[in-house]
């Protein structure tokens, strides 16, 4: 009796768990859907009734071609491609090889000291660096307006989450015997890195790549701050110019959101069976 009572009583639980969880889950993508579904209308049925899925007019793809001349969106699309790109590669390579040399010589002071002011840094608000920021590199190094400079902040502001969540990864999941066959084999610490440990780190290099891709790629106030003429401009701050220039066309709105979406919805859908995984590689010492 008990146990049927016990059956009954866990099977109400996990059916209140589900219901709540689809709950979360229809408020944290409605807003993509409305998104979605207003995208493909005119502008007086966005403004009559956004909740439709088909507006009076009918399905229209005007929205998107208008969108993409007004914010110039191939030049602001390869913008954001290069900083992004470049800015993440540096991120995992320099981070893996500093959490490997960490990771690798305990006994060295320095390495204890360089990574306890890595993960200090972490809580440091980057809005305390912001004006600071602009006036050392503008006023001073003149250096703003660069891509250049702007992946380079990009690296510097993300290589201490990245090197923190490689050294969990390399000190749990990368056995030493294996580094130490490849030496008795003649590999080179160099070498050895890059063809044995390297590869092992696939799960977190893929979860670090997502994170600061999305970051990079969704930024809007450092590239504001160092960005300053409209060539360079990233896809935030091209998007951002609809609401002032043409706020009252949603549908041109809507139509940007989507396209600064996508190809980083892309890149998770890719890469997505990796990020449990990467996530928990360091959490639990095996």
């Amino acid at each position: 009796m008990e146990t049927a009572q016990q059956s009954t009583r866990t099977k109400v639980v996990h059916a209140i768990v589900l219901v709540v969880l689809v709950i979360a889950l229809i408020a944290f993508i409605f807003p993509f859907l409305l998104v979605v579904i207003n995208v493909f209308k005119e502008k007086a049925d966005i403004n009559t009734a956004p909740l439709a899925l088909i507006g009076k007019r009918g399905f229209t793809l005007d929205n998107f071609p208008d969108a993409m001349e007004k914010m110039n969106f191939w030049t602001v699309f390869g913008n954001s491609a290069i900083i992004t790109i470049s800015a993440t590669l540096l991120t995992v390579l320099v981070s893996a090889m500093a959490a490997y040399v960490i990771v690798r010589n305990p006994s060295w002071k320095a390495c204890s000291i360089f990574f306890a002011a890595m993960v200090a840094s972490m809580v440091i608000p980057f809005q305390v660096l912001m004006v600071p920021l602009v006036s050392v590199y503008g006023g001073l190094l003149g250096v703003l307006n660069h891509r250049l400079t702007l992946i380079l902040m990009h690296v510097g502001f993300s290589v201490s989450l990245a090197a923190f969540m490689f050294h969990g990864a390399i000190k749990t999941n990368v056995p030493v015997e294996l580094e130490e066959a490849a030496g008795m084999d003649g590999c080179s610490t160099w070498r050895t890195f890059w063809t044995i440990v390297f590869p092992l780190l696939k799960p977190t290099i893929a979860t670090i790549t997502i994170i600061d891709a999305m970051a990079f790629w969704n930024d809007y106030l450092l590239p504001s701050l160092v960005l300053g003429e409209r060539e360079l401009y990233t896809i935030p701050i091209a998007t951002q110019i609809f609401y002032g220039t043409y706020s009252n066309d949603i549908g041109l709105i809507m139509a940007a959101l989507l396209l600064a979406m996508l190809p980083i919805l892309i890149m998770y859908l890719f890469l997505q069976r990796f990020i449990v995984e990467g996530v928990t590689s360091g959490a639990v010492k095996g």
